[in-house]
């Protein structure tokens, strides 16, 4: 009994454990509200409530320049004409009132995006079929350009040049990379030619 009272006593006494969170007195943060403190002119403050009045603000006569519209045109605005094949999500009902057309689709690279568009956009195949018309569209590019007459320098067009000035060790190991691939695949076809013949 004497114990129990005894370690009673002990929790009693105990400090008492600080709240997590507790309030904290912002006020010994404000120089103004501490008595017998003077009074902070805040005027001297430099940038203290610029957004007060529009003269010390240093964009403000900027900021109407050039003049908003204050009265929007009546009506919606006309959407720019659709002359040409463009996509889009099987989730909207038509086509964006706005759209690139520097880029119509063509060729094969147009033929995988028309049918990567009758996909919903939550499917992982309109994504993919996406990035593989992409990656077509390059190399139709560069035959575009060789069946004009034109040698594309694809290693300058891919950012070579500048990755070799500011990246060497990253251009070092694509480089070893790409010379590893075409070995290996000149080897294998070395390979097959040997058992065929």
């Amino acid at each position: 009994m004497e114990n129990q009272s005894s370690s009673m006593t002990s929790l009693s006494e105990a400090p008492p454990v600080p709240a997590r969170h507790t309030h904290r007195d912002h006020s010994a943060d404000n120089p103004v509200a501490q008595a017998g403190q003077p009074k902070v002119d805040r005027s001297q403050i430099q940038g203290w409530g610029a957004d007060l009045d529009h003269a010390n603000r240093p964009a403000y006569p900027m900021a109407r320049m050039p003049a908003r519209l204050d009265h929007p045109p009546s009506g919606p605005t006309p959407d720019q004409p659709l002359n040409m094949e463009v996509f889009h999500s099987i989730e909207r009902p038509g086509v964006t009132p706005l759209f690139g057309t520097s880029a119509p689709p063509k060729g094969v690279s147009g033929k995988i995006r028309r049918f990567a568009y009758k996909l919903s956009e939550s499917d992982i195949r309109h994504w993919l079929l996406l990035l593989l018309a992409d990656r077509v569209n390059v190399v139709e590019g560069i035959g575009e350009d060789l069946m004009r007459g034109r040698v594309p320098n694809i290693l300058a067009e891919m950012g070579a040049g500048a990755e070799l000035r500011h990246n060497p060790a990253g251009f070092a190991r694509k480089a070893a990379v790409a010379t590893a691939v075409v070995g290996v695949g000149y080897y294998l076809l070395r390979r097959r030619k040997r058992h065929q013949d």
